[in-house]
């Protein structure tokens, strides 16, 4: 596919002299003789590459605000900054803001010939890059055989062909952007957008802006999430962190199905289907008058609950495996020999969830390489570290002083719940494992003081 570059420049020679170096290797080339023309031809359409004079006609506008509306719009595209008054200071503060490279007048062919070739290059092999990582990680599956995770997948596949609205609680690092995704990729709406906006990590001042865009004196739009999602999906990622007064705007949106831009005076219609999704309890906060009652009935039209890792451990094995295949995909290595009888990885709390989880076999899978399943194993608890080495101290001292059948007693308590844990609280297969009788380990477990197990 043929490469389309722009250039910028007031001085007609120094135009023509670049168009023609760029006609003549058979590059199709838009020119801007000014900074108005600029701002036409990139809102028209992105070039794959720019060449940008940094001094223009306007005193109070020039290159370096070209690169910031280009970095804006799409930041994969290289921008190459030529100048013939160029200071260090001019050139740092271009490649600071995201230049690909910074060239001083005069300049000879084969050299802008070498940076546009390079800039094109290294721009193919981030996208290239960048859509094997999506490819992988977005197309990550959910795993797992508790019953929990069996619900959801029905709830996904029914949803297949709903438009209703959608309200995912869980955890952190639970996995409900993948449930989003899985939704989005099983609906009526696939090829079309899937946006996220995290409420979590905006600025105060920025919530409105970020979903209903912008419009700017000059001209300029700045597109929220809204209308980038239009035809698709929004998935507004911890919905609570909303503030109480832009909740009510957002409710407008989903009544009405229109907005308007800030300081924008045209209604933008839109067809979007939202999802949702929350770490805090929305019925709490609707109780202190934290988030809006209308809203939370408006969003929650379709309850999805994950739940967390900790509670259901026999899907850690498969995880496992599976994450353990896809990273070292990633990464181009071999799996490691990850031992998933483990007893660290079913007596840890995992509080960052599945996330935590993949973010270990990750570390795991990088740190590894040709090391032995012992030498693993030993990694696995130096990272998880899953109990206070004080109180594993006191008891090893507790055990080591105390008459050998309460030190038996200790180990016991110890071990059959670290085992139940492993099973997820089924005595019958936590029996099978120990050799031991059913019936027997019911009157262990009642003996020892130890609890049901989820």
């Amino acid at each position: 596919m043929i490469k389309e570059i722009l250039v910028v420049d007031d001085n007609p020679d120094i135009r023509a002299l670049v168009s023609n170096i760029l006609e003549e290797q058979k590059f199709n080339v838009r020119n801007a003789a000014n900074y108005d023309q600029a701002v036409f031809e990139i809102n028209k359409k992105l070039p794959d590459l720019a060449v940008i004079d940094i001094k223009l006609d306007r005193a109070d506008k020039d290159g370096i605000d070209l690169l910031k509306l280009i970095n804006k719009k799409d930041k994969s595209i290289p921008v190459i900054m030529i100048s013939g008054h160029a200071t260090v200071q001019i050139a740092v503060e271009a490649t600071r803001l995201g230049a690909y490279e910074f060239i001083e007048k005069p300049f000879s062919k084969e050299k802008i010939l070498n940076y546009i070739n390079r800039g094109l290059e290294s721009s193919a092999l981030k996208k290239e890059k960048d859509i094997i990582e999506n490819k992988l990680f977005h197309s990550f599956e959910l795993i797992g055989k508790s019953p929990s995770i069996i619900k959801i997948k029905k709830i996904i596949d029914k949803l297949s062909t709903s438009e209703s609205r959608i309200l995912i609680s869980g955890p952190t690092g639970a996995g409900k952007e993948l449930v989003a995704r899985k939704i989005h990729k099983n609906s009526s709406r696939s090829k079309e957008p899937f946006i996220i906006i995290n409420a979590a990590l905006l600025k105060e001042n920025t919530y409105e802006k970020e979903l209903f865009g912008e419009e700017f004196d000059d001209g300029n739009i700045s597109f929220g999430a809204l209308e980038r999602a239009n035809k698709g999906t929004l998935l507004i990622d911890e919905v609570s962190e909303i503030p109480f007064e832009t909740q009510a705007n957002v409710l407008r949106v989903l009544i009405d199905q229109k907005f308007k831009r800030l300081n924008g005076s045209k209604d933008i219609n839109v067809n979007i289907r939202l999802i949702s999704s929350t770490s805090k309890n929305l019925v709490e906060l609707v109780k202190i008058n934290k988030f809006r009652e209308d809203l939370y009935h408006r969003l929650n039209v379709m309850p999805i609950e994950l739940t967390s890792l900790a509670s259901r451990t026999e899907d850690i094995p498969l995880l496992i495996e599976y994450f353990k295949k896809k990273l070292a995909e990633i990464n181009g290595v071999q799996q490691p020999k990850i031992d998933i009888k483990n007893d660290n990885l079913y007596t840890y709390n995992w509080p960052g969830n599945v996330r935590e989880l993949r973010n270990l076999v990750e570390r795991i899978t990088i740190l590894s390489s040709n090391e032995t399943k012992s030498d693993i194993n030993k990694l696995l608890g130096d990272i998880l570290n899953p109990s206070d080495p004080i109180a594993n101290q006191d008891l090893l001292e507790k055990s080591l002083t105390s008459p050998l059948k309460e030190a038996r007693k200790h180990f016991e308590k110890e071990y059959l719940t670290t085992q139940l844990k492993k099973n997820h609280g089924n005595i019958s297969k936590t029996a099978d494992f120990i050799g031991m009788e059913r019936s027997a380990l019911h009157r262990k477990l009642k003996e020892l003081g130890i609890k049901g197990i989820n």
